[in-house]
């Protein structure tokens, strides 16, 4: 499979992230690296997206310091990128929502029509439809007129920068060159991508308790997008799948992360790194990067038994 037919991914996690720990970060870098390796994927950007005040989870601060201390966690990252869209709605949003605000955003800047993980888009994803006149994507003096690709350097490559801050290399997306004379039959060249929900087995086993998860948002979550699962303390994923008519249904959309590295609860709990911070532990710093930790104790967070 060459690098322009592999399917490109947008990582996304959803979570309180209060506060964000260096096990969400590893969460990443273990997606990316699994997909990579399957040969099937190109992870060209993640997305931390941080929950809504209005969540009411006990011991939540405020958004504004979670979204401050989730830019610090991923400050030198060059991949991901924190999403603050959750966080300033007037409510709590479902993760199907945040999902979909992302697809139909990517859908908006880029131009893509972005498809379901099994049933890959007929439509163009880079240009007009066909009975639409083009818009232009893209002004280069040096493109020449003919009906060539030209490379990307435009529109959808500085939307993805700024969406995901990461500019995918250049000869992974092409499209058809706005000043191509094509008659009534535009051509395009088709880009495959998907964004992914990104989570541990902890969220996939909520997924099976009755009444927690809307029937209908769970089929879009795995139906439409897909999940990939990064698993802790060695959970069985196919035995929580199989508690689930509707995991079991969209098994295949579900990718978990099988790699040699055990992923300890402890390293990813924000519950754990709290407790450390109120008991003055200095193991803070294996669950903690420390700009967060330094960011904690200058806005005085967690100090209270209560968060």
């Amino acid at each position: 499979m060459t690098e322009t037919t592999k399917t490109h991914v947008i990582l996304l996690a959803c979570g309180s992230f209060n506060p964000i720990t260096k096990g969400h970060i590893q969460m990443f870098e273990r997606a990316r690296d699994y997909l990579h390796k399957t040969g099937r994927f190109i992870v060209i950007g993640g997305i931390v997206s941080p929950v809504h005040d209005s969540y009411g989870k006990q011991g939540l601060v405020s958004s504004r310091h979670r979204l401050i201390m989730c830019q610090l966690a991923v400050q030198n990252s060059d991949w991901i990128r924190v999403d603050p869209w959750e966080c300033y709605q007037d409510t709590w949003q479902t993760t199907c929502s945040v999902l979909e605000h992302h697809r139909d955003l990517m859908k908006r800047v880029t131009g893509c029509i972005l498809s379901n993980v099994n049933t890959p888009s007929m439509t163009p994803v880079i240009g007009q439809p066909q009975n639409e006149t083009p818009q232009p994507i893209y002004q280069n003096s040096n493109v020449s007129s003919k009906p060539t690709a030209a490379k990307i350097l435009g529109k959808v490559g500085e939307s993805l920068s700024r969406i995901c801050c990461v500019r995918p290399p250049v000869e992974r997306f092409t499209f058809v060159d706005e000043n191509a004379n094509l008659g009534t039959v535009m051509r395009y060249e088709e880009i495959e991508l998907r964004i992914l929900l990104l989570c541990g087995s902890d969220l996939l086993e909520s997924f099976c308790i009755p009444g927690l998860w809307n029937e209908a948002d769970m089929e879009v979550i795995v139906g439409d997008f897909g999940i990939v699962v990064v698993p802790r303390d060695a959970a069985d994923t196919d035995r929580i799948m199989n508690h689930s008519s509707i995991l079991r249904k969209y098994k295949n959309n579900i990718m978990v992360v099988k790699d040699d590295i055990n992923h300890p609860m402890s390293v990813v709990s924000s519950t754990k790194s709290r407790l450390a911070l109120q008991h003055g532990d200095g193991h803070v710093v294996d669950y903690l990067s420390q700009p967060v930790i330094d960011y904690i104790l200058k806005s005085q967070l967690y100090i209270n038994a209560s968060g």
